[in-house]
């Protein structure tokens, strides 16, 4: 780690311990012991099936993502995806981004910047995904009485992050489309300020446009769509899944607005996993619907778990399998720093 990363992980390890502290220091242990033992194992199982299944479906996403490129195997990338995801787990700020693309470009013989360039791509599908997801919520599902202002609040922050959302994909599709014009506007927009943003932005938008090479093909394009709405489908499951484990029979609407949550709290810097924000998130996100906080944070602990420990084993497995070592993980680590 460099002075920046270090910093960041330690920032991020003091944000988490402050939510955990503020979660565990209310519950009564002993009552949280036997809301654990009381959970359906079944529904877990289940819970963690759905979680490999859309980790796969972004392996297919990712490959029509990277089709105009080379066309490439799951085989490659199923592992890679999942290499990925548990670096994301064990290391902070993201890093597993990187250690996804430097382990597929590794094994496929490809551009590290233009497999990243795909990941980019990908993450704004996710989020496009997220916030349409976030619209159905907030306009279908009926909050408890007493909440009508959250209720408005959030449906006027989802239609504006939607819109928000909008103009970035009508703004990556004119620099795709029309480059040379698009940059020109650009720097026309950052006259006002110094000239040194405008020397390292647009070197930087054309490096990362130029290393995105989508396919024209309808059929792929329609395979990218439908991969990102089931990838987030069966995200959702395990949530709901979890909530049946425990006896809690709430709309799927309810399993969409505590996955939005979630969403956005692991964009908050934290350790880590996500440990603490995420189940800060998923406890306030349980409290509207009348959960008490042990089960709250019961099922907190098990939703994370659920995405955590099990995608750690498959990664460690997929490492070995790979003939990858740590020391590879810890190469990709440097290159992003």
């Amino acid at each position: 780690m460099n002075w920046k990363t270090d910093l960041k992980f330690w920032a991020g390890l003091a944000v988490s311990a402050f939510f955990m502290v503020l979660l565990f220091s209310k519950i009564d242990f002993s009552q949280l012991a036997a809301v654990l033992a009381s959970v359906d194992a079944g529904f877990i199982v289940l819970a963690v099936l759905f979680t490999f299944v859309s980790y796969f479906l972004r392996a297919v996403r990712w490959r029509y993502l990277l089709i105009s490129e080379k066309e490439i195997p799951l085989s490659s990338l199923y592992p890679a995806t999942i290499i990925g995801y548990m670096a994301n787990n064990l290391l902070p700020a993201r890093l597993g981004e990187f250690v996804r693309a430097y382990v597929l470009a590794r094994r496929e013989k490809l551009d590290t910047p233009s497999v990243f360039a795909s990941l980019v791509i990908d993450r704004i599908f996710d989020g496009f995904t997220v916030l349409l997801m976030l619209l159905i919520t907030i306009f279908s599902l009926r909050l408890p009485p007493g909440m009508e202002h959250a209720a408005s609040a959030l449906k006027l922050g989802g239609a504006t992050m939607f819109l928000l959302y909008c103009g970035v994909l009508v703004f990556l599709l004119l620099l795709k489309l029309c480059t040379m014009s698009t940059l020109s506007l650009v720097r026309f927009v950052l006259k006002p300020f110094p000239e040194r943003i405008a020397e390292r932005v647009i070197p930087m938008l054309g490096s990362f446009i130029g290393g995105i090479r989508l396919s024209s093909s309808c059929r792929h394009s329609a395979a990218i769509l439908l991969s990102s709405i089931l990838i987030w489908v069966f995200a959702l499951l395990p949530v709901d899944m979890t909530l049946r484990s425990f006896g809690i029979d709430l709309p799927i609407t309810a399993s969409m607005f505590i996955l939005v949550l979630l969403v956005f709290a692991v964009m908050v810097p934290a350790a880590p996993g996500f440990i603490g924000t995420y189940h800060y998130a998923c406890v306030m996100g349980l409290s509207v619907f009348g959960i008490g906080e042990a089960k709250a944070l019961s099922i907190a602990l098990i939703v994370h778990g659920t995405g955590f420990f099990p995608v750690i084993i498959a990664g460690l497995y997929h490492l070995w399998s790979n003939k990858i070592s740590l020391r590879d993980i810890q190469r990709a680590e440097e290159v992003h720093s």
